[in-house]
């Protein structure tokens, strides 16, 4: 773009820019400016002292927050008794005091932050937490209870905050505060040693941070944009470090990021230098960072618990190698499988178990009525097997021959220690599952028949890798039938002792049911060696942990007595969920919404798809909206929509879950239907205010509207240059002060000519050659009545003052030297009236 008269003038900086930091117009048009800008704007223009408002936003935000504060912490010590999950995470907490190592289905930081609230406190991490309605007793739980009351606490002034920033709406604001505050829902979740309020915390903590470094785009680099930035991958990895149902916010703000380094692609003002620094930036503040925190928290998830504890029998055994008091924790053994050695082999399926057997016989119209075979979570003398060549009975133990190592692809036998029975498969069908094969124990002091016989493979290894310990990953094939030795996971009668079924599968598809990994290891002949040096880096230890978190969420069951939902019930509120009551206890809580906010949110979301593709079909036709509404537009759309879209992600991808759900699981999507609802109403409202004025009513607001910001500017004129009073045509020295002097209808007659005047140098500013002789005959005029030539100087301070006033924040540094150059070039201009006499 050529530059202006006066010198390099961007004039794209005086054009309307689509920002997240409210309008980026600075073009002047006309007598109805002010009020269009308002209108189009999100930002209502600032009434009033700027250090009253701050008071006033201030002490409306210590409101909300005090009142959040105030009924999430009544009663709080109330039931003092264990309540619904509290019995798992209140456990899990002592865990950690404990250092004892567990298993759950959550990632840890959650656990963690709640453990800490208890140390911090004087919890000593005693209590059992065995199962809901237990007595607290003399023990502390309270610094839990106030830690996980105190972020839900938070919730409202953080979603207070969201609605103000997208909406610049105080009305909107404070409806959807009062929404949350008075929700039982929110209340209750928010009141038990539960991971709920935690999730919610990092969840709305991210997308606050998100809505404000998206009102910093007009200003990128600067401190606060990296705070904001920043501080959005710090939530995103706490959200994701609470539960894996943080990835739904991690999608938000991700697709937030590509929206908007696609709208930075199409500027083309920008370098591709520039964009290379943007992009990096994001990289590092919303995928490196967070990638960072949440790894370190798992870090120290494995620095604390590193005693042996319940958790032990869901990881592998190398894992368990790891952990002190477990039996392999400083075991020496023998590194590689050999013939000879006696052995135990654990399932890698979580909860599973050793295979097993022991002398008790398949009942009758069992499949072959022979020896069980079973696997079994708990460590026993039966679980012991010795390995053998499967062509000869020479024990390959005798000091006269030489070891001999057992290698990937080798034809083996099993041979049960404790019965001397053979492991065995044949074509008879398995207990309980059909189409498997069953699997025995057959022979006679390891006496048996080609069924004995199995080919052991190691997982992604070539023909003669031989067989670590702990460490690789075996697969068992029989030799006659072709089926692979695996679990179903399921549980045998009672006459099975109520272990878990082994069956031999037909199907070769490769699955953890069907692979093993050797943990004891016995064999005279080898020697030991430490099993320190076969413990698991790091990046193994986390990816096996998410990997048992994964499966665990899959295979996740309902408690007794408890009531399951499906997705469909949540947002009618349909059912609720008993927190306390079960073993007849004299306090009973129970997890239900405020009716009137659930429905009222329900009926939001359906008139918000109404009214937004009403909108945004009209504005795709190119519908001229009024100025109003089409300032209000934008809110709804925009605003609305970042919204809705967390609702959606929040809240649909349940129904594509095969695990088990509950009410409280829809929570994170009730806080983003509550603020869109305050973002709804807000607009509607205002609308219906608009629509149902009468024609001049509507004018004469809207005229008021813009004399209110014009005489505020002439204020500040006439502030600067007190002398300016008298030059004016009527007489301004009958007024006793300069408000007075504001009044007469020759005063504003004068100040519409003035707004004619910045409106033709807008329209006009690539090409102010030709408005010279205008300008120039406006000076003679301004000359010839007075007017100093230095006056102009205070005439562009109170312009400013006023662009400032109308436009908020987006009154940017970049905006105001561009006003500052067009208006040079206009007192430029004018000058020459003076230089022509």
């Amino acid at each position: 773009m050529p530059p202006a008269v006066g010198g390099g003038l961007a004039g794209s900086e005086l054009r309307p820019r689509k920002g997240r930091c409210g309008p980026q117009a600075a073009r002047a048009m006309g007598p109805d400016v002010a009020a269009e800008a308002a209108a189009r704007s999100p930002k209502r223009p600032a009434w009033g002292s700027w250090r009253f408002e701050a008071a006033g936003w201030w002490a409306l935000l210590a409101l909300v927050t005090l009142l959040s504060f105030a009924t999430r912490f009544h009663r709080l010590d109330e039931p003092r008794h264990v309540c619904w999950d509290e019995t798992h995470f209140g456990k899990m907490g002592s865990y950690y005091i404990n250092r004892t190592f567990f298993f759950d289905v959550h990632p840890p930081l959650g656990k963690m932050l709640i453990g800490l609230a208890g140390y911090l406190s004087g919890y000593d991490g005693t209590f059992m937490f065995q199962r809901p309605g237990d007595k607290y007793e003399q023990h502390n739980y309270m610094g839990m209870r106030r830690f996980c009351a105190s972020l839900g606490s938070l919730l409202i002034p953080f979603a207070y905050l969201i609605v103000l920033e997208l909406s610049k709406s105080l009305p909107a604001a404070l409806l959807t505060a009062a929404l949350l505050t008075f929700d039982t829902g929110c209340l209750t979740l928010s009141q038990y040693i539960l991971l709920d309020p935690i999730l919610m915390f990092f969840i709305m903590a991210a997308m606050l941070s998100m809505v404000k470094y998206n009102s910093c785009a007009d200003r990128p680099f600067s401190a606060p944009w990296w705070f904001w930035l920043s501080l959005t991958g710090i939530n995103l990895a706490g959200a994701l470090g609470v539960k894996f149902v943080g990835l739904f916010i991690i999608l938000q703000v991700g697709w937030n990021t590509i929206s908007d380094l696609w709208h930075l692609f199409g500027d083309l003002s920008l370098s591709l230098v520039t964009m290379g620094k943007h992009l990096t930036a994001r990289i590092l503040c919303l995928i490196v960072l967070p990638l960072a925190l949440y790894t370190a928290t798992y870090a120290v998830h494995f620095m604390v618990l590193n005693k042996s504890g319940p958790g032990d029998g869901f990881f592998s055994s190398a894992f368990q190698a790891r952990l002190a008091g477990n039996n392999l924790h400083n075991a020496s053994i023998p590194e590689h499988l050999a013939y000879g050695s006696v052995i135990t082999v654990k399932n890698l399926r979580m909860a599973i178990g050793y295979l097993h057997s022991h002398r008790h016989l398949y009942p009758e119209g069992i499949g072959a009525r022979q020896q069980q075979v079973t696997t079994y979570l708990h460590k026993d003398y039966n679980n012991l097997w010795i390995i053998k060549k499967h062509n000869t009975n020479s024990d390959p133990l005798d000091p006269s021959f030489p070891v001999e190592f057992v290698r990937h692809g080798d034809i083996i036998r099993l041979e049960h220690k404790e019965t001397s029975r053979n492991l065995h498969s044949h074509y008879h069908e398995a207990p309980l599952t059909r189409k498997h094969y069953q699997v025995t124990g057959y022979g006679i002091n390891g006496t048996g028949d080609s069924n004995d016989f199995w080919r052991i493979e190691v997982v992604n290894r070539k023909f003669g890798n031989r067989i670590k310990v702990l460490r690789s990953r075996i697969r068992f094939i029989h030799l006659v039938t072709g089926c692979v030795l695996g679990s179903s996971g399921k549980i045998l009668p009672k006459w099975g002792w109520e272990q878990v079924e082994v069956t031999c599968t037909p199907y070769l598809k490769e699955t953890l049911n069907s692979i093993w990994n050797v943990e004891d290891h016995i064999n005279p002949k080898l020697p030991n060696i430490s099993l320190d040096v076969l413990q698991p880096s790091f990046p193994e230890i986390l990816l096996e942990s998410h990997m048992v978190m994964i499966r665990g969420n899959n295979g996740l069951k309902p408690n007794d007595n408890e009531f399951t939902s499906k997705p469909w019930h949540w947002p009618i509120n349909y059912q609720g969920l008993r927190f306390s009551g079960i073993n007849d206890t004299d306090f009973r809580v129970y997890l239900l919404g405020n009716p009137v906010v659930w429905w009222l949110n329900l009926l939001s979301i359906a008139l918000y798809l109404l009214s937004g593709s009403i909108i945004a079909v009209a504005v795709q036709r190119g519908a001229h909206l009024p100025a109003e509404v089409e300032g209000l537009s934008e809110v709804l759309l925009r605003g609305g929509g970042q919204l809705l879209l967390g609702w959606v992600l929040h809240y649909f991808p349940f129904f594509l879950m095969g695990r088990v759900l509950y009410f409280h699981h829809y929570f994170p999507a009730m806080l983003f239907s509550s603020m869109l609802t305050g973002v709804l109403w807000d607009t509607l409202l205002r609308l219906c205010a608009w629509s149902l004025a009468s024609f001049s009513l509507a004018s004469s607001i809207h005229v008021l509207g813009v004399l209110s910001l014009v005489l505020g500017t002439a204020y500040r004129l006439f502030d600067l240059e007190p002398d300016l009073l008298p030059l004016f045509q009527y007489n301004c020295r009958q007024f006793s002060s300069h408000e007075d002097c504001l009044s007469p209808s020759e005063f504003l007659d004068h100040i519409r000519k003035v707004i004619l005047v910045i409106d033709a140098t807008v329209t006009n500013v690539e090409d102010l050659s030709s408005l010279e002789e205008y300008l120039a005959g406006q000076g003679r005029k301004h000359r010839a009545v007075g007017v100093k030539l230095r006056s102009f100087s205070a005439v562009g301070e109170s312009l400013l003052y006023m662009l400032e006033k109308c436009l908020g924040p987006a009154f940017t540094p970049a905006v105001r030297a561009a006003w500052s150059q067009l208006y040079g070039a206009v007192v430029q201009a004018v000058s020459r009236g003076w230089d022509g006499e």
